[in-house]
């Protein structure tokens, strides 16, 4: 009589710590980088009275949270906020926005070592050239696909403010961290 063949022990899967692991990998790995926007609106009027409808409702709110109970000032908040909203939504409709997003942190170097700063520039301290790698970077960080050629049309064809707050969103959503070391 033969001996029945000897059941396969089932594979063990992965520990509790392993699979916690994983999942945290996972999580990490699926994160969305950091992104800014850059909001382009040439009507100040608009911007004007978002802002003064912002910080009425600022004021309304923090009245309101001051008085508990009193139905006047909660009435008052809400129509502040209302307003505030109705505002923001007609900036909205006369903006245009510019979006960025940090790039993984080696295509950031490549692009800072294919510009590299000239002798005078290195001199300075500067890590970069600053004549060609913010065109350079305004691009390659555009979710909104901006070519080279059109990101230095704009920092050369806007003004000076302007063409900094172009370049500081490309720039900052680089440097921006989204991680803290801990205490404990």
């Amino acid at each position: 009589m033969s001996r029945p063949a000897q059941a396969k022990r089932p594979t063990p899967s992965a520990t509790p710590a392993e699979g916690a692991w994983a999942a945290k990998m996972d999580r990490l790995r699926r994160r969305r980088k950091a992104q800014n926007r850059l909001r382009v609106c040439d009507d100040n009027e608009l911007r004007q009275r978002y802002d003064e409808a912002e910080q009425a409702a600022r004021r309304a709110r923090f009245v309101a949270e001051a008085n508990p109970g009193d139905e006047l000032a909660e009435r008052q908040a809400a129509d502040a906020e209302s307003a505030r909203d109705q505002a923001l939504a007609a900036l909205d409709a006369a903006s245009e926005f510019l979006t960025f997003r940090a790039l993984p942190r080696p295509v950031l170097e490549d692009l800072i070592s294919e510009h590299p700063p000239t002798e005078k520039q290195a001199e300075e301290g500067a890590i970069f050239n600053a004549d060609t790698f913010p065109a350079t970077l305004v691009a390659a960080a555009s979710v909104d696909g901006m070519s080279r050629e059109e990101a230095q049309e704009l920092l050369n064809g806007w003004s000076a403010p302007d063409a900094n707050a172009l370049w500081d969103a490309a720039w900052q959503v680089q440097q921006e961290s989204r991680v803290e070391l801990g205490k404990g």
